[in-house]
């Protein structure tokens, strides 16, 4: 299998383009749980180009009725990214000094519930996100509250 590299500067335009309105093309989940993880999921696979269509472990849409809890979920997009031996992207946890545009943060509570997920906008000097449900567009990661962070650096894209 081999790895290619993930398109940071796609991920971070497609974030910018739609992250104050919906694309079509998706399903917009704000009424059913919150769109965060789909919207992020969809900058990802603007970054990567590739999908992971293995049944329930993978990352896929095709519809709303054809998709991986992966797509759409804070926990199951964390565990497929952490854990993706195969095609599709895959991260690894980073302190925040590591983190970059094109990256992912989700936040959660004291416990370890993580409940929102958005993508790195901007770093320099202060890290900057998008995201959906409340929607967001270059908003200060310190204008967040939450009681436990987590960032994901997507290391590649195998293929």
């Amino acid at each position: 299998m081999q790895t290619i590299p993930y398109n940071r500067r796609t991920a971070v335009n497609y974030a910018r383009k739609w992250a104050l309105g919906r694309n079509p093309a998706y399903y917009n989940f704000d009424g059913i749980g919150g769109d965060c993880t789909n919207f992020v999921s969809q900058c990802l696979y603007a970054g990567s180009g590739i999908m992971n269509f293995t049944p329930v472990f993978g990352w896929y849409y095709l519809s709303l009725s054809d998709r991986t809890a992966s797509w759409t979920g804070v926990e199951y997009l964390y565990d497929f990214l952490i854990n993706n031996k195969s095609v599709g992207p895959f991260a690894s946890l980073v302190p925040r000094r590591e983190a970059k545009p094109g990256d992912i943060v989700q936040f959660g509570t004291r416990e370890g519930k993580f409940y929102h997920t958005a993508i790195i906008t901007a770093v320099s000097p202060r890290i900057l996100v998008a995201s959906h449900s409340a929607d967001a567009l270059n908003r200060p990661l310190s204008r967040y509250r939450y009681e436990a962070v987590r960032f994901l650096h997507i290391e590649g894209v195998r293929v």
